[in-house]
């Protein structure tokens, strides 16, 4: 595990998804684990950091919309135009799954959950990346988020994680809302 101050944080931190690797990075809600949605080992690792069973899925974030389109292929053009609207709260989307989701992101699901951020950082590493990135709580599931990356040292050791990004996140940080992109219903409020 690494951290490392300097210009070349997101460099290294986009390298190490690219690699295979998961890391730690800030988002605009908590404290994340990433890495590369597209990789089956990667996945795994994070799935083992987390102890969360591939069965329950995993968000993917991106820096745009358009980082999306794939998984956005065949979708009425007023669901894309929702999609891509800002929203007042940080809003994970559930679209549903055109093919393009690996069944380890999907889980048990006929949706895909999918997330544009609004946190410099994670834009800027996902622009880096190329694409979008798994997000998932720096936590093991059902445990309280990390807040601070000392606290993900204390949690990991030197294990689990190949890089830590460093930032910060904003003020009064929560999970993003999720919401079903279709019936508009509210899954988890925040």
């Amino acid at each position: 595990m690494a951290i490392i101050n300097g210009s070349i944080n997101l460099r290294r931190a986009a390298y190490a998804i690219q690699a295979g690797g998961v890391i730690a990075y800030p988002t605009e809600t908590v404290w994340g684990f990433g890495c590369d949605p597209d990789n089956p080992r990667a996945v795994g690792r994070l799935l083992a950091l987390k102890q969360r069973p591939v069965e329950k899925g995993l968000i993917l974030i991106a820096a745009s919309a358009e980082q999306f389109a794939p998984y956005l292929a065949g979708l009425d053009q007023s669901l894309v135009s929702k999609f891509s609207q800002p929203t007042n709260v940080p809003t994970t989307w559930l679209v549903p799954d055109n093919g393009v989701a690996k069944s380890w992101i999907r889980g048990d699901f006929n949706s895909v959950a999918l997330r544009v951020s609004t946190h410099k950082l994670t834009v800027e590493l996902c622009t880096k990346v190329g694409g979008p990135i798994v997000s998932s709580s720096a936590n093991i599931s059902g445990e309280a988020t990390r807040q601070w990356p000392w606290q993900l040292r204390r949690y990991l050791g030197h294990q689990g994680l190949d890089f830590i990004l460093p930032g910060q996140l904003k003020a009064n940080a929560k999970p993003s809302e999720i919401r079903d992109l279709i019936s508009d219903k509210v899954i988890r409020a925040v």
